[in-house]
């Protein structure tokens, strides 16, 4: 069993800045992408920024400039730097890796964290 666990989120006034983490931990024979969703009250979970594992990225229009999304795959961690942050980027922001489990064959799946809330209020 793979478990992604996120940490990181809270409150902050706009303009300031926060940095989240992921963790995998499992049985864990390889990670491919490892990205971040998020899901604010009333609309559909949209993409973030997604990672390779050898570290192309790629972010929503919204975040590029502000956004920063790296990985350690010593550690099976990704990271999010946030920074500018917008009453707009209110959301819960969710981990999501593209997991190869050990003994699984090769065959990859579709993993995602709890969710963690971020919220950008004066």
């Amino acid at each position: 069993q793979v478990q992604l666990v996120e940490s990181g989120g809270g409150l902050v006034q706009p303009g300031g800045s926060l940095r989240l983490s992921c963790a995998a931990s499992g049985s864990i024979f390889s990670i491919y992408a490892m990205g971040w969703y998020r899901q604010a009250p009333g609309k559909q979970r949209e993409l973030v920024a997604r990672i390779t594992k050898r570290g192309s990225t790629n972010y929503a229009d919204f975040v590029k400039g502000r956004f920063t999304i790296s990985r350690d795959n010593a550690k099976n961690t990704v990271y999010l730097q946030m920074n500018s942050l917008k009453v707009e980027d209110t959301a819960v922001y969710y981990c999501n890796a593209d997991v190869v489990p050990e003994g699984g064959g090769g065959r990859s799946y579709d993993v995602w964290g709890q969710g963690t809330q971020v919220t950008v209020s004066s």
